[in-house]
């Protein structure tokens, strides 16, 4: 019994745009532009096939179907990235809380006895800037997608926000709803 399988994200076409170079060879994609150049290979059970400058996926039977718009998605993110890059940025928010990025690491100072170096890996862009309000904003960017997030999520666990004044490392955009303190006894 054949199913009629169809992957909304898997089947869209991927248009590379000027500047990014595209080589596929039987399960390996790579992808070269401006910014850099990534690898991958694609997971078995998917196709990738390339004609003029759009590229297709598609999968050979229906145990793969999950990989399909996974792997689009995968490719797609590489082209993106070595064509504009990606960035996240976090907030630094407490009393004597912030960062310097001096040469390949970031030194923070989050309240502990001690400052917390987080080196940079390669292929990772840090800027520190404050904001109006005098917090630090980190400034984290590069063209793998993946590696961007990592480091991103690894900067917000030396210091999660805590839930009673917000004190912390978070992500620009992100709401840390406060809990009400201890109320004094009367």
């Amino acid at each position: 019994m054949l199913h009629y399988i169809m992957s909304k994200i898997g089947r869209k076409v991927i248009v590379v745009p000027e500047g990014v170079e595209v080589v596929i060879t039987g399960a390996h994609v790579a992808v070269k532009g401006a910014k850099g150049s990534l690898e991958w290979t694609v997971p078995a059970g998917v196709s990738v096939k390339m004609e003029g400058n759009e590229i297709t996926t598609s999968i050979t039977n229906d145990e793969h179907k999950n990989l399909w718009g996974l792997s689009r998605t995968l490719i797609n993110n590489m082209i993106i990235g070595v064509k504009e890059g990606y960035e996240k940025k976090l907030l630094i928010i407490g009393v004597g809380f912030g960062a310097q990025v001096s040469g390949n690491q970031v030194v923070f100072s989050l309240g502990y006895a001690h400052k917390v170096n987080f080196p940079i890996p390669q292929g990772i862009e840090v800027k520190a800037e404050q904001d109006p309000k005098g917090n630090t904003v980190l400034t984290i960017s590069g063209y793998n997608k993946e590696l961007v997030g990592e480091v991103a999520a690894k900067m917000r666990l030396l210091r999660k926000p805590e839930p009673y004044k917000g004190k912390g490392i978070r992500y620009f955009d992100e709401f840390v709803k406060l809990k009400a303190g201890k109320s004094a006894k009367k």
